[in-house]
């Protein structure tokens, strides 16, 4: 399998669910503002979503596909689809019953997640019936990562990486459409979750059938596959959703602030979540197969160039991704989100964030490489702690910086939290013998730092300014136009800097 057409596939795919993200939230953003019902609604999905990242894309893939990539490659078919069954059928039971006992308990729920509701009733009571609503989303969309994880181990990379794409979609009828028949409209929103969730299952099956792994409902906790799973989980989940619990502590945080401030920073989240989905997401998916295939194999070469290439190319499209989202924040969110209910005071709180969260793009993503090199290994004992330590130093970076940056003060914690979790990890691979750099990181370093040095030239001579940004917005279409040609641009000299330099794109092919 070449690899690098694998992370062109999936990176297209995801760079489509994005396209379609920013969508959805172009028409949130004019229908409704930065408002208490935004504020209700990101709060009510943010829940589900983070125990979707937690068990779903975290600690249960991390888990599963190692073990699941070790059975397969033993040759044991019915193994296999004993261990697919059987996962299957207690990831199932239990989500089940959490979700009934989520939408039971979803006033407190909400009281404990953003406690500063609690003194708004309006806005907590609408916050507990959208919750109510988008909980059973976790069910949804875990059977959907269980799915994906296992076409993944079968090196059928495409149908999960578009699947996202279909709850967009979902967004995008829910706001057009249904909002004007609800009370309040912004309901429209949480049913879309629920919708989303169910259609993109309903995508994956066929796929999982055409390989003949389509799974059957069966229990058994003395099932060695699935007790191994179990075992796993619980301590990856402080092992790669260190971010995301930080996550759910800011909204806590963020909901005592101004209304509108988690709003500010849900805006700013979606458009740093641009570059590190299609990248770290995209990397994390294809590595962690190949990587539990190498450990499995005992093939420690191999397992450290497999690490080497995902951290080459992490640098080479990350850092000018973060440099972009940095100079070029407030042509990015006018264009995006300035209009209809969407104030110029939302632009420049939204843009604060969102420069504050480029400042730890690299290590967001970094994170997503460096993880699977522990978990296709079997070692959760190293991230654990590693992800516990950073998750303090992130709250304390909390208090450090709110009060003089209040929302924006959040992000740029949760961005270097994530640089130190990263640099852990890294030093504990290297520590361990289980990654050895390839030859060239200072060269390669040093030409990464001019092409970008010739890149934000470019940005910087282009940009006409905050206002004439913001008087754009009578014509939207002006601004697409302007923000189109500056991105180009500054991609067009980047790689033609790295050409110049020496870069070829065979340099980054691998095959496994």
């Amino acid at each position: 399998m070449n690899l690098l057409g694998a992370l062109a596939r999936v990176s297209g795919f995801t760079l489509l669910s994005r396209i379609t993200g920013l969508a959805r939230e172009f028409l949130i953003a004019r229908a409704f503002g930065a408002s208490l019902y935004t504020d209700a609604f990101f709060v009510a999905f943010r829940i589900p979503n983070l125990l979707r990242r937690l068990f779903a894309e975290g600690a249960f893939s991390q888990a599963f596909v190692p073990i699941l990539a070790q059975t397969k490659n033993v040759g044991d078919e019915a193994g296999t689809r004993s261990l697919i069954d059987h996962t299957f059928g207690t990831l199932t039971l239990i989500l089940g019953v959490t979700t009934l006992l989520g939408v039971i308990a979803a006033p407190l729920i909400i009281y404990v997640s953003a406690p500063g509701f609690a003194a708004d009733a309006p806005k907590f009571a609408v916050t507990v019936a959208m919750l109510k609503l988008t909980f059973p989303y976790i069910l949804f969309i875990a059977l959907t990562a269980f799915a994906g994880a296992v076409l993944n181990t079968w090196s059928r990379f495409s149908v999960p990486a578009f699947t996202p794409v279909l709850l967009n979609l979902s967004f995008i009828g829910c706001a057009l459409w249904l909002a004007p028949h609800l009370d309040p409209p912004v309901l429209a929103l949480a049913w879309a979750v629920l919708l989303g969730g169910v259609v993109q299952l309903a995508f994956q099956w066929p796929a999982l059938r055409r390989i003949g792994m389509a799974p059957r409902f069966r229990f058994d906790w003395r099932h060695q596959g699935v007790r191994r799973i179990l075992r796993q989980m619980a301590p990856a989940l402080f092992g790669v959703s260190v971010a995301q619990i930080s996550l759910l502590l800011n909204t806590i945080i963020a909901s005592f602030l101004v209304s509108g401030s988690v709003s500010w920073l849900y805006y700013a989240d979606r458009l740093m979540e641009f570059p590190a989905g299609m990248l770290g997401v995209a990397l994390g998916t294809i590595l962690l197969p190949s990587l539990s295939k190498a450990a499995a194999d005992v093939n420690g070469t191999q397992f450290s160039e497999l690490l080497d290439w995902g951290l080459r190319l992490t640098f080479l499209l990350a850092l000018p991704a973060a440099l972009g989202l940095a100079m070029l924040a407030t042509p990015l969110v006018t264009t995006l989100y300035h209009y209809g209910a969407f104030a110029q005071s939302d632009v420049e709180q939204t843009r604060a964030a969102l420069v504050a969260y480029a400042a730890g793009l690299i290590g967001l993503i970094l994170v997503k490489v460096l993880a699977p090199g522990f978990y296709a290994r079997g070692d959760i004992r190293t991230p654990v702690k590693i992800a516990v330590a950073t998750l303090v130093l992130t709250q304390l970076m909390n208090l450090a910086f709110v009060g003089v940056l209040k929302h924006a003060g959040l992000a740029l914690a949760l961005g270097l939290g994530a640089c130190i979790n990263a640099f852990f990890l890294w030093r504990g691979l290297r520590r361990t013998g289980s990654y050895r750099p390839g030859p060239g990181w200072t060269a390669f370093y040093l030409k990464l730092v001019l092409a970008l040095m010739v890149m934000g030239a470019v940005l910087w001579g282009m940009d006409p300014g905050a206002a004439r940004w913001i008087a754009m917005r009578a014509v939207p279409f002006e601004r697409v136009a302007w923000l189109g040609g500056i991105v180009s641009a500054g991609a067009l000299v980047y790689f033609a800097s790295l050409w110049v330099l020496g870069f070829r794109i065979g340099d980054f092919k691998r095959t496994v």
